[in-house]
């Protein structure tokens, strides 16, 4: 017993968990790497499809051949050379078979091999598959000891370590695959492109990048489609990873009764039918509008995805949105990574990230030897061949000894014996005249000889000289590539737009009106202007934005689609965003987080924007001719060109160095020589050149702008004045009053002063909230801390002097509520005859009921400070809201 225990614990091997775990694992990976997931740079192929066309070859398969089932064809491989599972192997042969994932079809497949709405192929008892033509010349003189053979699972066959391709396969059909710890995407490529590179890299092995493109300039995908921009395809060509951005094919067709976008080509790798059914459940959602209804009329002229649009719907908007929203739109992630061979053993093989030469560079280097082991081959057959034509000549020459010496020989091997002796021959030639037959001794045969001679002898020293001269090797590997182009070379199929801008976003965004509203808590939208319809003074507005509790639109900005908007945060940085990347929504909808929009820190708020047309920061002569003013709460001014804040940056710049206890509360562009007015909440505003600011840097903090009349009181706000003659200045207080008085009633001071008076400030109008500069074709937009919105033609309020109260602008139905914001839009010329018919309308409405309350005391008042007694104070459920 005890014995038997000191056996069994001699057996035992004490190991370290953790090196055991580590090693295991490493092996695994490798051997999934290695065996299974990746492909080699040299022929493009993983392990599975290379067994698979070579099982093809050893079953006779070929392309002037008959179809064979796939079934015979799998069972073949697995028996023979892929010990794994048959879906393994049916899923590699029918992806080969695919002209919608291959660019060049390897496999030739009759019956159902799927499709590229995903529908799943035929099982492989049903279908039938034979090689290509392409995919037989990627085995083209396998048979010449081109490449190492290597045995199979159970030793007892032999398969190729690698095809010796006369096709650059790796970046023709490009591939993909999940190892362990990597992964590989490869782009499909233009096989005739793809060999001109490779010829261009064999005259030049010091090409760069750059030069390859001439010849290769993006991927080239069997789906067709669009690629635009080309740095996504440098960075993949260069480094060997990169985002390619790929775009449909559509084009927008017109008829009477409406518009339809068809889409001809889709995106590589796009599943048709989940791209058409997600278009649906969008439009069910009510995610994207203005479309009627999706078609699939795909058939035998090719795909035709039909997008039926609303009547007065902008098309290009629709297909923007498309774009924007679903796979119509999408990128290819390249990572470029493939086996590569150890330089001194190619039989060991490792994972390598590479760029385009690399691969070029690697296949190039594959066909050489291939070339050099073939010529050696060809030349060996040819030196032997040789060989025996000598001794056969001889025997020619000496027939009727030749004869003698066999007829007097006993047997076979005598008589070779014998002609050995004679002749000087060895074992190969002696043998070679023994089997000769008799009707070699013709005339015409034994000329036949010669001339066979004569030319094995040509063939032999030019063999010999490709071996010898390497440019006469570059110049054989060169025409064989140029062979291949010519037979298989078509057209590229996918578009390039070189140019971004060629789809830049503005050419499917229409320049329309729009607003951009911020809320109180940072909630941010843009809205059609057309949402806002036009309503006399003294209304009680519309609806405004669904908010959460506590919140309320802050701030009311007007732009168009294609401006830039730059955005100043209270402590004083800068941010950009384009008016068409802010989300869109609806009057009452809240909006989107601003900070899901821009990466602004969690204590700090947006509070002034500026919008810049079209490319504005891209315009060099534009922002060194520009300069961006700021305002403080505590009266502190600075200007700084706006050339500094031409580079945006996703985490913003510093805008200006703000001191504690102080923020922004108003940012303009000026042009260098404008004239600046400064408001305060007390009603009072000072007017100066903004050339008394001198230009500083962006982080300095600026000069006294503006003195205040004590801790209680702040900028409320500062205007830029380009025509003092046909601007006016606005100003709005918390209550709802507000009046318009003429430019040159401030009279100009220098910087720093405390102003002259701009509104008369009393308990019933409230502290001023807001000054702009407004003209008669401007309208004004006003929304309190409740929500409702109002809007307002500016050339109904009277230019009236700056000392006086003004008129009441918007009646605040809750007690306690303020105004919230202000701005100014243009005014709708649309509107204009139908909003005349209701303003008509509401001043006899309230005419009628001035007369019936008979309030005296508001005319009065409104008298005394210079309001326009047309306009009585009335109770806000008695005012018309023409919005309904």
């Amino acid at each position: 017993m005890d014995e038997n225990q000191t056996i069994d614990q001699d057996r035992i091997m004490k190991i370290n968990i953790e090196e055991e775990m580590k090693t295991s694992y490493i092996d695994y990976s490798m051997s999934v790497i290695v065996a299974r997931a990746l492909p080699d740079v040299r022929d493009g192929f993983k392990p599975v499809h290379r067994r698979i066309l070579y099982g093809m070859l050893g079953l006779g398969n070929t392309s002037d051949k008959p179809y064979k089932k796939c079934a015979r064809v799998v069972g073949d491989v697995l028996g023979k050379y892929h010990p794994h599972g048959d879906s393994s192997v049916y899923g590699a042969l029918v992806r080969m078979g695919q002209e919608w994932n291959m660019r060049y079809k390897l496999v030739d497949g009759q019956g159902n091999f799927g499709s590229v709405d995903g529908d799943s192929p035929a099982a492989m008892r049903y279908t039938e598959c034979r090689l290509s033509k392409m995919g037989e010349h990627i085995m083209d003189d396998i048979e010449k000891d081109t490449v190492d053979m290597d045995n199979n699972f159970d030793d007892t066959l032999k398969e190729p370590s690698v095809m010796p391709t006369k096709i650059p396969n790796l970046l023709v059909n490009g591939g993909n695959g999940i190892a362990v710890g990597m992964a590989t995407n490869i782009p499909t490529h233009n096989l005739g492109e793809v060999i001109d590179g490779c010829c261009a890299f064999i005259d030049n092995p010091e090409i760069d990048t750059d030069g390859l493109m001439q010849f290769i300039p993006a991927p080239d995908f069997p789906t067709g489609a669009y690629i635009y921009g080309q740095q996504g395809v440098k960075d993949a060509y260069e480094t060997g990873r990169g985002r390619i951005v790929m775009r449909a094919k559509a084009e927008i067709e017109s008829d009477d009764s409406h518009d339809k976008i068809v889409v001809t080509e889709i995106p590589y790798g796009v599943n048709k039918q989940q791209l058409i059914e997600y278009i649906a459940d969008l439009v069910k959602e009510g995610k994207l509008e203005g479309i009627a209804n999706v078609n699939d009329e795909t058939g035998r002229q090719g795909m035709r995805i039909v997008v039926d649009l609303k009547r007065d719907v902008n098309a290009k908007v629709i297909l923007n949105k498309l774009f924007k929203m679903t796979a119509l739109q999408s990128s290819f992630s390249v990572n470029c990574i493939a086996l590569v061979p150890n330089k001194h053993d190619h039989s060991q093989l490792r994972p390598k990230l590479l760029s385009l030469r690399e691969c070029i560079s690697y296949f190039i280097e594959h066909r050489h030897e291939v070339t050099i082991r073939r010529t050696q081959y060809d030349l060996r057959k040819a030196q032997e061949r040789l060989h025996i034509l000598e001794g056969l000549l001889i025997a020619c020459d000496n027939i009727d000894e030749v004869v003698h010496i066999i007829r007097a020989s006993k047997t076979p091997a005598d008589a070779q014996v014998n002609l050995e002796k004679r002749f000087e021959l060895d074992n190969l030639q002696s043998k070679a005249i023994v089997d000769m037959r008799l009707s070699q001794l013709t005339g015409l045969r034994m000329d036949q000889l010669r001339a066979e001679y004569e030319e094995v002898t040509a063939q032999v020293e030019y063999l010999q000289s490709i071996l010898d001269d390497p440019e006469k090797c570059k110049a054989v590997m060169k025409q064989e590539l140029q062979e291949v182009k010519e037979k298989y070379g078509d057209e590229r199929r996918t578009q390039l737009i070189l140019d971004e801008h060629e789809f830049n976003a503005e050419d499917f965004y229409p320049n329309d009106p729009v607003v951009i509203t911020v809320s109180h808590l940072g909630y941010i939208k843009r809205t059609p202007l057309s949402d806002f319809r036009e309503q006399a003074r003294g209304g009680v507005g519309s609806k405004g934005a669904h908010t959460r509790e506590k919140d309320f639109t802050e701030y009311i900005y007007p732009a168009t689609m294609h401006q830039t908007m730059l955005f100043f945060s209270k402590k004083g940085r800068c941010y950009w965003l384009h008016c068409y990347d802010i989300p869109e929504g609806d009057k009452t909808s809240k909006g989107r987080a601003i900070q899901n929009l821009l990466n602004i820190e969690p204590d700090d708020s947006v509070n002034a924007f500026l919008r810049l047309r079209g490319r504005g920061l891209e315009n060099e002569e534009f922002v060194n001719s520009h300069y961006v003013v700021f305002a403080t709460k505590n009266g502190t001014v600075k200007k700084t060109s706006l050339k500094e804040y031409s580079r945006p940056r996703a985490n913003g710049v510093i805008a200006i160095n703000i001191v504690e206890g102080d923020e922004v509360v108003d940012v303009r562009l000026t042009n260098g020589e404008n004239e600046l007015v400064m408001a305060n909440r007390n009603g009072r505003a000072v007017r100066f050149d903004e050339r008394a600011i001198r230009t500083m840097g962006r982080v300095s903090t600026g000069v006294r702008g503006m003195r205040l009349d004590g801790d209680d009181d702040a900028v409320v706000g500062m205007v830029v004045v380009n025509d003092a003659e046909s601007e006016s200045v606005m100003v709005v207080s918390e209550n709802g009053y507000g009046k318009r008085s003429g430019v040159e009633d401030y009279r100009k001071t220098n910087r720093g002063g405390k102003g002259v008076k701009t509104m008369a400030v009393t308990e019933k109008t409230g502290r001023l909230v807001a000054i702009k500069n407004v003209t008669d074709d401007n309208d004004l937009m006003i929304i309190n801390k409740s929500g409702i919105v109002i809007r307002m033609a500016v050339s109904d309020i009277r230019v009236m002097g700056r000392a006086t109260q003004g008129v009441r602008l918007i009646n605040l139905a809750k007690k306690n509520d303020i105004i919230a914001s202000v701005c100014k839009v243009m005014s709708s010329e649309l509107e204009a005859t139908v909003e005349a018919e209701n303003r008509q309308a509401m001043q006899e409405k309230n005419e009628q009921f001035a007369q019936a309350t008979n309030a005296p005391e508001s005319a009065a008042t409104a008298a005394g400070s210079g309001e326009d007694t047309a306009e009585p104070e009335v109770e806000p459920d008695e005012m018309i809201d023409f919005e309904k």
